[in-house]
């Protein structure tokens, strides 16, 4: 048995048939050139072989009796590769719109609690010549970098690498894997003892740190009490403006994807001296600006994201949520580029400040006895009152910004063209903006509820309408001899 963390299990707790918790990628693969075999068998087969490398594959929920507290993880004793593993085919002419409405469709479904809990899907038919790949797992069970960890344990470095090069024999035999073997599942008593075991530690290690959690939440929120021009960290504990985006939504899901180089981003963070991810922050600003503009006007008070941000340790390798998630205005209010943009690094770094401040304090797990039905009731009512539509939002967007593999990736001899997150949305916060890098680019990837935004693709064109007109601005504010001289 593995117990949950308090924050993974809160994402079980919170689930609906409206708000699915599970995060996802879509990526397209080139098929080498007289590529003859069928893709899907290939990946099925792969990832067979990998079964034992990554937990998330093969463990699954084992509740507690009468639901008492959080679920424990325990080993699936036969995978079926036949349900988490499928081919959709679209019809034609196989588009890459029609892909990410297929994605979007698949994101809508809810995973099934009873299996572990991931799904991939093979996507065929595009016109290119391409195929998708859909990958979704329950944030339960693993966050952005969690994901990162899943990619680099799924997919290959070289189209046929030294590792895969071994004998029929050999891969006849890998050894003893997970689900090999029927094991002896935990009892109602054994998963009772389990949860009280974990509590009880919980509350221990709450009574040692309480002091310093209520000294570092009495200095983050006590910033937001000082006058408005002295506090840029403050600022963030205001709520955002009721905006289209902020409404009730339905299980239907939109998405939309682009993706931008990531050198050209890097070149205007160098210039303007900010970081890579104040310029993420900076062109999602200026789609939401644009967006807004024809639907409804841009609020006169700035809009407000929730940004996750990693805690993970460099060797920490936990498929376990490791992050928080503050908020940062994004200063939508200012019209100019340039200034908006120096207005949200200084917000940004602030928050980030901050958050390093409180790192070694904020909890990531706690007690679990009685959660379930608390979280989850309330989480229903939300969604039978409309609570979310009405409520002034928290946030206005999650904007969350993920460092991926710097090199491309293979699988089953093909290789990775472009890849795309996919997040969670809900209600009251209709829109997820997840980007992530991946060999030399930024795939920005914009996961809706479509009662929220009914054309995701107008984001993606307002975002790259945003990144023209920071360029154009950041090249008349360079002086002339800096310019590139035109080609």
């Amino acid at each position: 048995m593995k117990a949950l963390s308090g924050v993974d299990a809160t994402f079980l707790h919170l689930e609906t048939a409206h708000t699915p918790m599970h995060i996802a990628s879509l990526s397209l693969f080139d098929l080498p050139p007289g590529y003859r075999r069928d893709f899907y068998t290939e990946v099925k087969r792969e990832l067979a072989r990998r079964l034992h490398r990554v937990p998330i594959l093969h463990r699954k929920l084992a509740p507690m009796p009468l639901q008492f507290a959080n679920p424990v993880w325990v080993e699936d004793d036969a995978v079926d590769f036949d349900h988490h593993v499928q081919r959709v085919t679209l019809p034609a002419p196989g588009t890459l719109e029609q892909l990410e409405d297929c994605a979007a469709r698949l994101h809508s479904q809810p995973l099934d609690r009873h299996r572990p809990l991931w799904q991939l899907f093979v996507i065929d038919g595009l016109q290119n010549g391409q195929v998708g790949y859909y990958l979704k797992g329950h944030h339960a069970a693993l966050d952005g970098q969690a994901g990162v960890l899943l990619a680099q344990t799924l997919f290959d470095l070289a189209p046929r690498p030294a590792a895969t090069r071994r004998s029929a024999a050999a891969r006849a035999d890998p050894g003893e894997h997970p689900g090999e073997h029927p094991g002896e599942h935990p009892g109602p008593w054994e998963l009772a003892a389990a949860a009280l075991r974990h509590d009880a530690g919980q509350y221990i290690k709450l009574l040692r740190h309480l002091p310093d959690v209520a000294r570092t939440l009495g200095g983050m929120f006590g910033a937001a009490a000082q006058p408005a021009g002295q506090r840029a960290p403050g600022e963030n504990f205001v709520l955002g403006p009721h905006t289209p985006l902020n409404v009730q939504i339905t299980a239907e899901r939109g998405f939309a994807a682009v993706s931008l180089p990531q050198e050209r981003l890097r070149a205007l963070a160098a210039q303007h001296g900010v970081t890579l991810n104040d310029i993420v922050l900076a062109l999602c600003s200026g789609a939401l600006r644009r967006y807004l503009a024809h639907r409804g006007g841009i609020p006169k008070k700035p809009l407000t994201a929730a940004m996750p941000i990693s805690l993970r340790a460099a060797d920490d390798t936990e498929y376990t949520i490791r992050a928080t998630m503050p908020l940062v205005s994004l200063h939508t209010q200012i019209a100019d580029p340039l200034q908006r943009l120096r207005a949200i690094h200084a917000a940004a770094g602030a928050v980030k400040a901050m958050v390093h401040r409180a790192k070694g304090v904020l909890p990531l797990d706690f007690p679990s006895i009685g959660v379930p039905w608390v979280m989850h009731t309330l989480a229903e009512l939300c969604g039978r009152t409309h609570i979310g539509g009405v409520m002034p939002p928290l946030a206005n967007v999650v904007i969350s910004n993920i460092h991926g593999p710097p090199v491309p990736l293979y699988v089953a001899g093909a290789r990775m063209s472009s890849y795309w997150p996919m997040s969670i949305v809900d209600h009251g916060l209709g829109l997820n903006i997840t980007v992530m890098s991946y060999a030399g680019t930024m795939g920005f990837g914009f996961t809706t509820a479509r009662a929220a935004v009914p054309d995701a693709h107008a984001l993606t064109r307002s975002l790259e309408a945003a990144l023209d007109e920071l360029a154009a601005k950041s090249n008349r504010a360079r002086p002339r001899s800096a310019r590139a001289a035109p080609a």
